[in-house]
């Protein structure tokens, strides 16, 4: 009796809560996301770099243990800013790089945001916000129509086709402001230029500019390019990380996977996925090799609690205009660890000066398992290692702070149906004279209030070959190529060279045990549910 009794008390406070999240006033937003980082990076995603603001928002908001990006980043961004599946948007692959321009190419792969989709931006300016940007846009270059003054947002600054030399961008990925390049930007701190430290506080002067009209709320996207390639940071925070990682990717893994598992976030019946074959034993490895592999790791995490400082001085402005109470900030990375640049990385990281003028150093795919724990694989891969990402929404009016892990699957194009129910904006069906793809994600408010999501068919992705379709606790992944199937039998596109592979994610959320061949009809029943998704959202399969 006393058992249904709580129950009923905990259903009344949650539709309590549920209710009150919508009464509240419209909040102001503040999106954050950073670049190419792992899942297990943040302190309170189990690692050991320090995170303590992050952490702050992660203790006072609701954390996600089950929510997936795009697994790269432009696709994400094309995602998380529309709505819909990158496909859809023409970011189908990825844009095309400042030094040239892509051939024509079918709308789902031109390279850039379409006028099928609408952006956050575009969509919560008319509804009274004012909308603000810093930070990496990678949603479309060569022409200026394609930049985010033209696709919502009122101000801007950062750099428009994506990643940059963090001490030293130039053009053509150099800083833009509005819609004017930056010879030679200046730093805005009393220490040299640094992107990150810029992009926080031109935020921060968007934010003042904003909030000086009374009673308008305010959306910032804030766009991190750390902890990206190349590795560079102040050698004063890398000093608090060198010779931490002399413990080597293989222990550091295992104490990630302990401390996943003392939060709640990995259930130990969770396996810890093994090291990847072409991966040494950090044994294996020279005295001389240890220590430059344990620098690489140290600059990677001084740039990760670089974000982390300045996501403090960002909420400390919030707080001083007494704008913290009212702001939704959300948090998430754009894709899981990167393993770009071999299996011990690539460039110089010794030589202080060579390694701040670099445009691709990087730490590699030993460091990228662990930042990956407790999955496998990598950035650019749809199984988890590659699309799972921390999620945290922090909003003290209107989201009281959960202990428990919010487990619901939540996806990226989630983002957008959220805070147009926040918002009270309208998503319109033409805008610019197009007719605008309908909305795929579903808003994540209940969940806030711990609450499961609702879907009424699967969820998908697909990059470069690489996809899942997941339905519930199932999940079928593929790692390959897409073709079209053959004969008279043709089912539609198909994942080939690895093939698919079907896991339960309840019992097996590391993908360690493939069912595929002893659970034939949940594998005919996802491979036909994603065909449908493929088809209908513009995936083609790659030509011979």
């Amino acid at each position: 009796m006393a058992s249904k009794l709580f129950l009923i008390v905990l259903l009344c406070a949650s539709a309590s809560l549920y209710e009150s999240l919508l009464g509240q006033d419209r909040p102001n937003v503040v999106l954050i996301m950073v670049d190419d980082m792992g899942f297990a990076d943040l302190g309170c995603y189990g690692g050991e770099i320090e995170t303590p603001n992050i952490d702050r928002l992660a203790a006072g908001g609701v954390r996600f243990s089950n929510f997936t990006n795009g697994a790269r980043c432009c696709p994400t961004r094309a995602s998380l800013l529309t709505g819909l599946h990158p496909h859809q948007t023409g970011i189908g692959h990825m844009t095309s790089s400042p030094q040239r321009q892509r051939p024509a190419k079918p709308e789902p792969y031109q390279g850039y945001l379409n006028r099928r989709c609408a952006t956050i931006g575009e969509l919560l300016r008319p509804a009274g916000y004012s909308t603000l940007m810093a930070g990496k846009w990678h949603l479309g270059f060569h022409q200026e129509d394609r930049w985010p003054r033209q696709r919502g947002f009122d101000r801007y600054y950062g750099c428009i086709p994506g990643a940059t030399r963090f001490f030293h961008p130039e053009h053509p990925r150099g800083m833009t402001l509005d819609n004017t390049p930056i010879e030679s930007p200046e730093s805005t701190t009393e220490e040299a230029f640094y992107t990150t430290d810029a992009f926080t506080d031109y935020a921060i002067q968007f934010v003042i500019e904003a909030t000086s009209t009374p009673d308008k709320p305010f959306f910032l996207y804030l766009a991190y390019t750390a902890p990206h390639w190349p590795l560079q940071a102040f050698e004063d925070d890398i000093a608090k990380y060198r010779g931490k990682y002399k413990i080597g990717w293989d222990k550091l893994r295992e104490r990630r996977y302990r401390r996943q598992i003392e939060f709640g976030l990995i259930k130990p019946e969770w396996k810890l996925s093994p090291r990847p074959d072409k991966v040494p034993a950090w044994d294996s490895l020279d005295e001389k090799k240890q220590d430059e592999m344990d620098l690489k790791m140290a600059v990677y995490a001084a740039m990760v609690d670089r974000v982390d400082q300045n996501i403090g001085k960002l909420i400390a402005t919030l707080e001083e205009r007494k704008l913290f109470e009212d702001t939704l900030i959300l948090f998430l990375s754009d894709n899981g660890a990167c393993h770009e640049g071999g299996i011990l990385g690539r460039g110089e990281f010794f030589n202080i000066e060579k390694r701040n003028q670099q445009g691709a150093n990087s730490y590699g795919q030993a460091w990228a398992n662990a930042g990956s724990t407790p999955f496998r694989l990598y950035k650019s891969n749809a199984h988890q290692g590659g699309s799972a990402t921390p999620f945290i929404a922090h909003w003290p009016k209107g989201i009281a702070p959960r202990q428990e892990w919010q487990d619901t699957p939540a996806h990226i194009t989630d983002v957008v149906p959220t805070l147009l129910e926040l918002a009270g904006a309208t998503y319109p069906k033409t805008m610019h004279g197009n007719a605008l793809h309908v909305i795929e994600g579903k808003s994540l408010v209940p969940a806030f209030a711990g609450k499961p999501i609702k879907r009424d068919r699967p969820l998908c992705l697909e990059h470069q070959g690489n996809a899942f379709v997941r339905d519930g606790d199932w999940k079928l992944v593929g790692k390959g190529h897409i073709r079209q199937g053959q004969g008279d039998n043709d089912t539609g596109w198909e994942i080939f060279d690895r093939g698919w592979e079907l896991y339960n994610l309840a019992t097996d959320r590391t993908e360690l045990n493939d069912l595929i061949d002893t659970h034939p009809e949940k594998r005919d029943a996802l491979i036909k549910a994603w065909n449908t998704w493929a088809h209908r959202v513009g995936v083609l399969p790659k030509k011979s």
